[in-house]
């Protein structure tokens, strides 16, 4: 007997896609509510004290990597994508790697090279026989040094958007601009670099909103800022209120940069002008400049990947027997877990809410897409708060009324339990999954939809006999990229995570505040193994793109 397989009516389907959409705005509308009606006792203290502060620096932190990675990301892309140079086939691929790691692992590992009992200044005072006050050296564990963790490990952003508007350019107005008597520098500046403003901007905003929702790395280098803050608030002085009221003031600003980084990419359309099939020919460089651009391209990738992963090698050399023991297994096994359930639930979500406002375009569907797509920019922490304060109030009144009916304590049932956690993943990674599927959903035709109604195909049919088979490349690039953002993840797991329940993520980031960075060295190269996954992917697909068949037209000029 065939045993019978899952109907899910249409009028369900769209239920379904409505709770994932209001499971997303749940921590948002929660952290407003508990900021409007909770004290103001600690926030006024705040604000007389390191209030400032957190505004200061997380300013400060946002100009220094908004500016790194615009220039590293824009010029690295250009060089690769409109010029040739030995080693650019290489780089191509080797200027996206920096991704695959968390930037509060960057900071382990050199925080270990070049801090004070560090390699770099030991060896310094072994070769001239200097004191420790004879010399000064720059400060790792400051402003600067965090700003600059953040911009190796994000500049991919902005290069690999940056690189893809540079590849989508055709020659014409390039040309017209040389025509004109414009040399190669300055034809880039009036022509290439205007066309790819619109993704070049876009990339730059991801790169803020992933600074300013930053904890490990700033928390690490003891860099006050509002992130800090939202943790001190919650765990130092015990005020979820106050806690809230933070992560509301970060909500906004995350929220403003989602709505500019939108409106940047809805302007990329309307820069197409001049598109033809031709493209020009790039020049290959020679001499002083070949060594220029190489030596600016290779940069990043030997600061942002390969040192990094050499320093943990050497700091996490013979300690690597440690990470067989039952308590390290336990840390991979939980980080395991996490990751593919909380990839699973939100890829599943995805579908739903993609396919039904496939099946029903309308603008309340397409609303509840905006809304699902919102948790990109909300901070792990903010999320966290947003989540707790309304579930543990729901916990305790639970308590409360089976203690009073029934003299029973139910504890709490949902408060710190892996489904919370899991829950704040979905919310704070949809917005992957969903581009991810509906990348592949864009590249269906919708009369095969109208051919599948027409031989009587419900929609559950459809979606599982005709949609899944053709997305299951999107669909497998979509639970890879949560699974391996999950593993990374640290507020959300620092705070809501179940008692005794640790991950890798966790793991790294304790040992390296008790200042065993060499023992950190380990989880923390797992982690950066597992987010090599998607930085291939994405690759790939830029690799397959680059080698699309042009018509090509030489400017042999720009040629040394």
């Amino acid at each position: 007997m065939t045993p019978r397989r899952l109907h899910i009516p249409g009028n369900w389907m769209a239920v379904l896609a409505w709770l994932a959409a209001g499971l997303c705005l749940l921590p948002i509308g929660a952290v407003a509510l508990a900021a409007l009606t909770g004290g103001f006792e600690t926030v006024s203290g705040l604000a007389g004290t390191v209030l400032p502060r957190y505004t200061r620096t997380t300013l400060m932190m946002v100009a220094i990597v908004a500016t790194g990675t615009a220039v590293i990301g824009t010029g690295t892309a250009w060089l690769v994508t409109m010029t040739r140079f030995p080693g650019r086939r290489v780089l191509e691929i080797a200027l996206a790697l920096p991704l695959a790691f968390p930037a509060y692992v960057l900071a382990y590992a050199y925080t270990d090279f070049l801090d004070h009992p560090g390699w770099v200044q030991t060896t310094l005072r072994d070769l001239t026989g200097w004191g420790p006050r004879d010399y000064w050296f720059p400060e790792i564990r400051s402003l600067p040094g965090a700003a600059m963790m953040l911009t190796l490990v994000l500049y991919p952003y902005v290069y690999l958007l940056a690189r893809a508007a540079f590849l989508q350019q055709s020659a014409t107005a390039y040309l017209a601009a040389r025509t004109l008597g414009r040399g190669p520098w300055v034809a880039f500046f009036r022509v290439s670099l205007p066309i790819a403003r619109p993704a070049i901007a876009g990339g730059v905003l991801l790169a803020i909103m992933e600074t300013i929702a930053d904890f490990g790395t700033v928390s690490y280098f003891n860099v006050q800022t509002f992130a800090t803050g939202i943790y001190q608030s919650w765990f130092s002085f015990a005020d979820r209120g106050a806690a809230a009221q933070l992560a509301l003031c970060l909500l906004a600003a995350a929220l403003v940069l989602a709505a500019l980084e939108r409106r940047q990419r809805a302007g990329q359309r309307h820069h197409g002008a001049g598109r033809k099939f031709e493209v020009l020919d790039p020049p290959v460089l020679s001499g002083w400049r070949a060594t220029l651009a190489l030596t600016f391209c290779a940069l990043p990738v030997l600061l942002g990947f390969l040192l990094p992963a050499g320093l943990l090698l050497w700091m996490g050399h013979g300690r690597f027997e440690i990470f067989l023991t039952d308590r390290y297994l336990g840390f991979l096994q939980n980080s395991l877990t996490l990751a593919s359930v909380a990839a699973l639930v939100t890829v599943t979500a995805a579908i739903f809410l993609g396919f039904n406002t496939r099946l029903h375009p309308t603008r309340a569907n397409k609303a509840a897409i905006g809304i699902a797509g919102l948790g990109y920019a909300v901070p792990g922490g903010v999320i966290a708060v947003g989540l707790l304060v309304p579930f543990a109030a729901f916990d305790n009144a639970l308590d409360a009324f089976m203690r009073d009916r029934f003299d029973i304590s139910t504890g709490l049932l949902i408060t710190g339990s892996i489904w919370l956690l899991v829950m704040a993943y979905t919310v704070r990674f949809m917005a992957a999954a969903l581009s991810a599927y509906d990348a592949g959903l864009s590249t269906i035709n919708p009369n095969i939809d109208a051919v599948a109604r027409t031989l009587g195909r419900t929609p559950s049919t459809m979606l599982r006999g005709v949609h899944l088979p053709i997305l299951r490349p999107s669909l497998l690039t979509a639970l890879l990229i949560v699974f391996v953002d999950v593993m990374k993840e640290l507020p959300a797991t620092l705070i809501m995570r179940p008692f005794n329940y640790d991950t890798l993520a966790v793991q790294a980031h304790r040992l390296a505040a008790d200042e065993r960075l060499a023992e950190a060295a380990v989880p923390s190269l797992v982690i950066g193994a597992v987010g090599l996954l998607p930085v291939i992917v994405l690759c790939w697909g830029l690799g397959r793109e680059d080698r699309t068949e042009h018509e090509f037209i030489p400017d042999p000029q720009i040629a040394d």
